[in-house]
Parts: C-alpha cells; sequence; structure tokens
C-alpha cells in the first residue's frame, strides 16, 4: 500500500516494526497510575498505514504521552491535596484551641519565658566558685660574677581568691530572689495572656452577635419599607413615609457594614494575640458566657492579695535589694588571696607561699553601699504602691461588675420584654391606620437600640468578670492550656 509519508528521518523510524491491524482502536494511559486508576485516556482510529507511518504514529503517541504527564500528574497532585487538608477557615476555633495556640505561638511568653532562663543562669553564676589564677614564666640568666654561671631560670605560681561565707551567701539570696520573681513574672504573662485572649474571643463573640442583630433589624426595615411602597402605590399613605423609610433603610445597611468591620478588627486583635496564623475570615464557636456570681469584695481583695503575682514580683524584688545591701556591706571585709608558686635560678631554687588582703583605707564602700540602701528603699516603696494599685483596680472591676449585673437584671426583668410589646402594638396600630409610619419606625428603633445596649450590658459584665479573675489570679483549672 502506499503512502505519502515516506520521507521519514532514522531517528522517526527506529527499529521499531510492529504491525498494528486495521480500524484497531489504540488506548494511551497518561501518566504511570494503574490501570485500574487511569487519569486519563486518548483513542485514535486509523486507517491503515505503511511501516514508516505506522511507526510515526507510535512515536508522536509516545512524545504525548513524555510532554503531557507531568502536568497532568501535578493538577491530579494539587486536586488531592486540596481535598484533603482540613479547612480551619470553616472550623470554628473555640476558647479553648485559642488559648492553647496561644501558650505556643504567643512572642510575649516566649520572651518572658527566656527571660526566666536567664534568671536561673544567674542563679548558676552566684554558686560557683572562683576560678585560681595559674602564672608561669621562663627566661635566662646571664651573670656579672665569676664563677656563676648562665642558665635559664622559670617561675610557676598559682593563686586562689577565698570568698568570705557571708559574700557567697548574700549573692546567692539575690540570685535566688531574681529567680523568683522571674517566675512570678511568668506567671502574670500567663494570667495575662489568658485574660487578653479571653477577652478578645469574647469581643469577636460580640462582634458577631451585633452583626446579627445589624441584619434582622436591616431585613425588619425592608419590610417596612416593603410595606410603605405598596401603600404608597395604592394613595394610603403619603410619599414622605416612602422616603423615611429608605432612609432607614440605608442607615440599617451601613450599620451592618459598620459591624463587620468591627467583626474584622476584633479578628485582627485575637490573631495578633494568639501570635499563629489563622485564616482571614475564621469564626469563634459560641462559648457559655461566664457565671455572674462572684464572692463580696473583701473576699476578692483577700485573693488578690494572697495569689497575684504582681506582688509576688515586688516582694521578691524586695528581698533582692535588700540581700544586695547585705552584700555590699559584706564586702567591706577583705577576702584573702592564697598563692603558692617557685622560682628557679641556676644554682637555686625558691619556694614562696603568701596571703594577699586588700587594705580598706581609702574606699570602704560607701558608695556601693548607699546605692543599695536607696534600691532597697525603692523596692519598698514600689511594693506598696504595687498593692494599692492592684487594690484600686479591683475596686473599679467590681464596680463595673455591679453595674453591668445590675443592668442586665434590668434588661431581663422589664426593659427587653417592655420594647418588645411596645414594638408589636405599634406595628398594630400602622397596620389599622392608627398610627404613621415615624411612629412605627420610633418604635422599632426603640427595641434595636435596647437589644443592642442589652448585648453591650451582657458583654460588659463579661469583661468585668474576665478582669476580677486576671486579679484573683487562680490557677488554670485541669485540660486548660493556660
Amino acid at each position: 500500500m502506499s503512502c505519502a509519508n515516506t520521507n521519514l528521518p532514522e531517528y522517526m523510524i527506529g527499529n521499531l516494526r510492529e504491525k498494528i491491524p486495521v480500524s484497531q482502536k489504540i488506548h494511551v494511559q497518561v501518566g504511570d497510575t494503574p490501570k485500574h486508576n487511569i487519569l486519563h485516556s486518548t483513542s485514535i482510529r486509523y486507517q491503515p498505514f505503511c511501516q514508516n507511518c505506522r511507526t510515526l504514529l507510535i512515536w508522536k503517541i509516545k512524545y504525548n504521552m513524555q510532554l503531557h504527564s507531568w502536568p497532568i500528574r501535578l493538577w491530579w497532585s494539587i486536586f488531592l491535596l486540596l481535598a484533603i487538608t482540613p479547612s480551619y477557615a470553616a472550623t470554628p476555633l473555640t476558647l479553648n484551641e485559642a488559648l492553647r495556640l496561644a501558650a505556643i505561638h504567643s512572642p510575649a511568653l516566649a520572651d518572658v519565658i527566656a527571660q526566666e532562663r536567664g534568671a536561673n543562669a544567674a542563679l548558676t553564676t552566684a554558686q560557683a566558685y572562683p576560678n585560681p589564677d595559674l602564672q608561669i614564666g621562663a627566661g635566662r640568666s646571664l651573670s656579672k660574677h665569676i664563677g656563676i654561671p648562665n642558665g635559664h631560670t622559670s617561675v610557676a605560681s598559682l593563686s586562689q581568691l577565698v570568698e568570705l561565707p557571708s559574700v557567697r551567701a548574700a549573692r546567692r539570696q539575690g540570685a535566688e530572689a531574681g529567680f523568683t520573681a522571674s517566675e512570678a513574672v511568668v506567671s502574670d504573662a500567663r494570667i495575662n495572656l489568658r485574660a487578653s485572649v479571653t477577652q478578645a474571643y469574647f469581643d469577636v463573640l460580640r462582634r458577631q452577635e451585633e452583626v446579627k442583630l445589624a441584619t434582622v433589624n436591616h431585613e425588619l426595615l425592608m419590610q417596612i419599607r416593603d410595606r410603605v411602597k405598596l401603600k404608597v402605590k395604592v394613595g394610603e399613605s403619603p410619599r414622605f413615609e416612602l422616603v423615611k423609610a429608605e432612609v432607614e433603610v440605608l442607615a440599617a445597611k451601613s450599620a451592618v457594614k459598620s459591624a463587620e468591620l468591627r467583626i474584622t478588627q476584633g479578628r485582627d486583635r485575637l490573631r495578633a494575640l494568639i501570635g499563629a496564623p489563622l485564616a482571614g475570615n475564621f469564626k469563634v464557636a459560641q462559648e457559655k458566657l461566664l457565671p455572674p456570681d462572684l464572692p463580696e469584695l473583701e473576699e476578692l481583695r483577700k485573693d488578690l492579695l494572697e495569689r497575684q503575682p504582681l506582688l509576688k514580683v515586688a516582694d521578691a524584688q524586695t528581698r533582692r535589694a535588700q540581700a544586695r545591701v547585705q552584700l555590699e556591706r559584706n564586702l567591706r571585709y577583705p577576702q584573702p588571696t592564697i598563692s603558692v608558686g617557685s622560682f628557679q635560678d641556676p644554682d637555686w631554687k625558691q619556694w614562696q607561699v603568701g596571703v594577699t588582703l586588700p587594705l580598706p583605707l581609702w574606699n570602704r564602700r560607701q558608695g556601693p553601699i548607699g546605692e543599695a540602701v536607696a534600691g532597697f528603699d525603692r523596692a519598698v516603696a514600689e511594693k506598696q504602691q504595687a498593692s494599692i494599685n492592684l487594690l484600686g483596680v479591683l475596686d473599679q472591676a467590681y464596680g463595673r461588675y455591679k453595674i453591668a449585673k445590675n443592668q442586665v437584671l434590668i434588661f431581663e426583668t422589664d426593659l427587653m420584654h417592655d420594647a418588645e410589646n411596645a414594638m408589636k402594638v405599634a406595628e398594630a396600630a400602622y397596620r389599622y391606620g392608627e398610627r404613621g409610619i415615624l411612629d412605627f419606625l420610633d418604635a422599632q428603633r426603640v427595641l434595636r437600640t435596647t437589644r443592642l445596649d442589652y448585648l453591650n450590658a451582657r458583654y460588659e459584665l463579661q469583661a468585668a468578670l474576665i478582669e476580677i479573675a486576671r486579679l484573683r489570679a487562680f490557677p488554670p483549672n485541669a485540660g486548660e492550656a493556660l
């Protein structure tokens, strides 16, 4: 059989001499997957060719397999990766998970933990003994007298500072107080991080509920607008009422957008506190609000004075300053340095044992002692000021707690019920023509404001409870990260 494709290069023809049956379907598997999981296949129906054309067809098929296998394999891999990768954006973030992520990724917490390790290293330094000093020397001796030979000389000595026990004890006490202070700083950082993350978490919940309220209000106003539009169309209401309803709808739409922006701001703050990469549109799961019942103020003050880490830090800093005063005073007494050495000439060798004592004649450490005493007085004053400040913050938080609790009680017992009844009455009066659109919109606005104020009162109560819990500094419960 003749064919037009007779002039083919030798590298296309090769040595392949298969005979392909006429009108056979060739199924080409793209990629190297098993036959039961074929990604793509190509079917080619052809007419009889000569040997050279059959060789060219097979070469083209093999070339296309090599050309398309990697892109298809790549797209299939991306598809599988997207299919098996969990979607963190679709999974709501729980409070416990947020605290766990903050404990792992928070740079502020990592900073104070590193400071604690540094304080532990300082304690090791304070307990260490001073190193001895070794002196070795050699030279040549040239004699100027007859009968004394020339030769080599050498010197070797070893000296050791002997610290007084009172100096070592004072330095160790200061380092131990510093380590205790660093431990209290870490505890305070954990408590503050827990309170900040919890507060930011509830703030996002608050913003999400604000969006729901704003959306419901917007939908309600659109329904009112549609009713007014229908009444204006049939001539039962003046056009002014439609204009007023349109204005209210636009204001409600703007409120929805503002609430959505506040959600974004709350998410950004929570993401910054956690320090972990989170999706841009992540949502937080609904959590139970903290119980509103607290003990009396005197018991809260007692808890603060017993557990607050900042007071422990101030107390440790005071003991550290006192140890420094004692150290500076003990350093007035001379600390001996014992030395042992030998000196060798060509004709004789000398051994020496000595003790070196500094004489406190000109410098009796009045300056360092005065600085240490001033530092101690400052530490005592700061401790007292810290106690006063914390008690003041507790009093303010307790006052906010009482106000918010009273507001929530008023909303739940009277205001919410009255606002909803007023809305129903105004709606019925407007429907039967007894009141105008302005009265209806005013009642709707009162209900919206009451709901928003009730929401704010609830979360103001939560903010006060979180602040009081931070000041009381109770340890985390079992299973909690912070």
